[in-house]
């Protein structure tokens, strides 16, 4: 037989397979119609495939499925969109679907427009503003929605795959970066905890057991971007060609946290790594980030993208590969599985043929890539009819999701100031103006950005228009949140008429967003100056909504006596116009906290492109966030009020004196004083979970309303250290209180989690002295000696 009639008679029995797969599917399909799948157990021709044995361990399956693969087959699953193998009734598959905060068509494996059974998705706040609810319980709700949601989109045959990257979970360092808004704020603690929780909901975990629930997946999550990004567009700089330099002190006590808790306690089934540089070294192309820590040491056993073009810069516009072969070699090498682009698509083949990449890399990647596939269950037979194949469209933009959406929004609103307590309003207000570029909001707004199609999205007018029948609505900017053109005389007439103005102001996505820093932190425009003058006319005070992701400073407002009430709405979500109404009239009481420091406008003097996080007494710089920041503040990290007031107190410490005895005891001058140290990595296991302090907390609600409440707790050193922070959180957790009630809240604070500290050469030490624990106002002294 020739070469011809071969190539013809494989090519027909693949199509008979396809022709033959697609029959059974259809054949014994339900309504709707299912997702393409591999493996139908109907289909004869599928039997003597071991990657269809569900009795075989999941790697078995992944490498009986790449041994069956052609050079080109393999070559062509190692980009997002991933094409079908007719041959093996493999279908096609997308890698990149978004689901920052709701299930988003902001990627491409998701479709909720158009002629679709599904057409929109639960949309909660955008994740800085339910970080400000500190409280992780609602963070896995709110994942445990999406997930459901993106499993539910999938059964209905709306998306082409069911792996998510999200969560964001870079730490907020610099109030002017567009992409801060995606995160849980500043502290490493909170950004990890966050992380844990959003991984553990979306996949399909037991978050209260603490265990994750065998290896299948109800959904994949992926946390980005690995690591120490946190620069976008600024200053004609861009995250393409940023070189972070990153001290490995940093490293390890800031930026390295979220992703080793995403990985080890989150069990992440994907991370990706980013565009930028650390000290000289892509990071999708540095095997020590991505396979020496990432896999051999934090033991992460899923799958890594690139961002989007990430390979192609390395060559293109980093020059670190000297050619495009060099690039798709560096990536692969360093441990990159799947890249989000087409770089590999043409120039990996070539790379192969010019013995840059040898097979045995392409065959670990796709063994990665296939055992997430199977994960999903996704070669397990019609994934309809397995775990999460009930999960229908009656669990997407259900009542209960909505309610935790609107929660999420509650819980996370900060109120920021409330003089001669102004606030909340009666509900028997004759008359109320609002006014502000973002009072009537679009979803363009309350939504931030990757969002999804919403619900049922209420705007902020059209929440105040149910508490009150007299409503004046007007707009205050000719042009957005640029508020370039105001007609503030106007807004100053309609001010006049009424008995209170609320003054919605603030940001957006035109002011910040990927690829888009900011380059001032006050409010746009003449926004300012139509607070100040529809305040000045006002008969009572005003209040302030101030929806962003970043801090602005505020501080004019602050300090104005017209100026009665300032919240923080971040961007709120689909139903953040109700939760908003409900805190000013009352029917909530506020309870969020700020999760960044908001810092005066002439921190900008500080370059974006400074990676420290310590302060430099010599050369005047202040350091960042609260843990190192030593200059003025418009509002703190944590900074929240309430209806209420809270007080606390220290009800039991156990084990406050902890002593270490074991291992080599190491000192180091410091200011004519010897100070005795051990490494953390010298102490066994036993020690780092025995040496602990239990607290227990009780916390009184001295007002007259119930109230949700987090409490953070702090640690800070007696004799503060150079280098040290000044203060670090070390627990946090939110806790409901009747009014005039006393609630309980207890945390455990580990030896060597809470009170080590990275020294210059990024190893955990623990140094004897005298620790304080901090809670609001109130400090409780521990000791520990080695």
């Amino acid at each position: 037989m020739g070469h011809l009639s071969i190539t013809i008679t494989l090519t027909f029995i693949s199509f008979l397979f396809l022709f033959v797969t697609l029959f059974h599917q259809l054949a014994h399909a339900d309504s709707p119609t299912p997702p393409p799948y591999s493996c139908d157990t109907t289909n004869p021709l599928t039997k003597s495939y071991s990657f269809c044995n569900l009795n075989l361990p999941i790697i078995e399956r992944a490498k009986d499925i790449v041994s069956k693969l052609t050079l080109d087959e393999k070559l062509s699953q190692l980009v997002n969109t991933a094409p079908s193998i007719p041959r093996l009734g493999i279908p096609s598959y997308q890698w990149w679907s978004e689901a920052l905060h709701g299930v988003a068509n902001a990627g491409k494996g998701i479709r909720l427009n158009g002629n679709v059974s599904i057409k929109a998705a639960t949309s909660f706040p955008q994740v800085i503003l339910t970080a400000a609810s500190f409280d992780p319980k609602l963070w896995y709700q709110i994942s445990k929605v999406i997930g459901t949601e993106a499993r539910g989109v999938y059964n209905a045959g709306q998306a082409e795959g069911m792996t998510f990257w999200a969560p964001n979970i870079n730490i907020f360092r610099d109030p002017r970066w567009g992409r801060g808004q995606e995160t849980a704020g500043e502290d490493p603690l909170v950004n990890s905890k966050y992380a844990v929780s959003y991984v553990r909901g979306l996949q399909g975990d037991s978050f209260e057991g603490g265990e994750l629930v065998g290896d299948r997946l109800q959904a994949s999550a992926c946390c980005k971007h690995f690591t120490a990004y946190d620069l976008d567009h600024w200053n004609g700089l861009d995250r393409f060609d940023f070189d972070a330099n990153v001290t490995l002190q940093d490293l390890t006590d800031t930026y390295q946290p979220p992703f080793h808790s995403c990985i080890q306690q989150g069990r992440s089934s994907g991370i990706m790594c980013a565009y930028n540089r650390v000290n000289g070294v892509p990071n999708c192309a540095d095997f020590n980030l991505l396979t020496k820590t990432a896999r051999q040491k934090w033991n992460f056993n899923g799958y890594i993208t690139s961002d989007c073009a990430a390979v192609a810069i390395i060559h293109d516009r980093q020059g670190y590969a000297k050619t495009p072969e060099d690039a798709v070699a560096d990536t692969l090498k360093a441990g990159m599985d799947v890249e989000c682009g087409d770089y590999l698509t043409k120039h990996a083949k070539s790379a192969v043929l010019q013995k840059k990449v040898p097979i045995s890399q392409i065959d670990r990647a796709l063994h990665n890539l296939f055992s997430i596939r199977i994960r999903l269950g996704l070669f397990d037979g019609n994934p309809t009819k397995l775990k999460y194949g009930t999960i229908g469209p009656n669990q997407v933009c259900s009542k209960q999701n909505l309610n935790i959406a609107l929660e999420a929004a509650r819980s996370g609103i900060v109120l920021l100031k409330n003089t001669a307590s102004i606030l909340p309003l009666s509900k028997s207000t004759n008359s109320i103006a609002i006014i502000g570029p973002n009072a009537n909001s679009t979803s363009k707004v309350v939504l931030g950005n990757y969002f999804g199609v919403p619900c049922n999205l209420v705007t902020i007018l059209q929440s105040f228009e149910s508490y009150a029948n007299n409503i004046i609505y007007h707009p205050g900017c000719n042009d957005g949140t640029k508020c370039v053109s105001a007609e503030i005389d106007e807004a100053v007439e309609v001010a006049k008429k009424v008995d209170y103005v609320v003054l919605v102001m603030g940001l957006d996505q035109t002011q910040e967003r990927e690829s888009h820093d900011r380059d001032h932190l006050e409010l746009p425009g003449k926004q300012q100056e139509l607070i100040k003058s529809v305040a000045k006319a006002s008969k009572k005070p005003v209040i302030l909504v101030v929806l962003c992701g970043g801090p602005v400073d505020i501080t004019s407002a602050k300090f104005d006596d017209k100026v009665g009430g300032i919240l923080w709405a971040g961007y709120p979500g689909e139903l953040g116009g109700l939760a908003l109404a409900q805190i000013i009239f009352g029917d909530y009481n506020p309870g969020g906290r700020l999760p960044v420091t908001w810092y005066p406008k002439d921190y900008i003097k500080i370059p974006m492109t400074d990676m420290r996080m310590r302060p430099d007494p010599s050369s005047g710089y202040p350091g960042r966030t609260y843990r190192f920041y030593t200059g003025p503040t418009v509002y703190e990290f944590g900074y929240g009020l309430s209806y209420s007031k809270y007080s606390y107190n220290f009800l039991s410490v156990a084990n406050k004196n902890l002593h270490i005895n074991e291992s080599s005891t190491h000192s180091t001058l410091e200011n004519s004083e010897r100070i005795h140290y051990k490494l953390v990595s010298e102490l066994g296991e036993e020690t780092c979970q025995t040496k602990t302090v239990s607290v227990r907390l009780g916390v009184t609600n001295n007002g007259n309303m119930a109230g949700k409440h987090p409490v953070l707790l702090f640690v800070k050193q007696k004799k503060g250290r150079n280098g040290s922070p000044m203060k670090q959180l070390v627990g946090f957790e939110s806790v409901k209180v009747e009014s005039g009630g006393r609630g309980e809240v207890g945390f455990e604070v580990s030896l060597c989690e809470h009170l080590s500290r990275a020294n210059d050469n990024g190893v955990k030490v623990i140094e004897e002295g005298e620790y304080l624990l901090v809670v609001g106002e109130e400090e409780y002294s521990i000791n520990v000696t080695v």
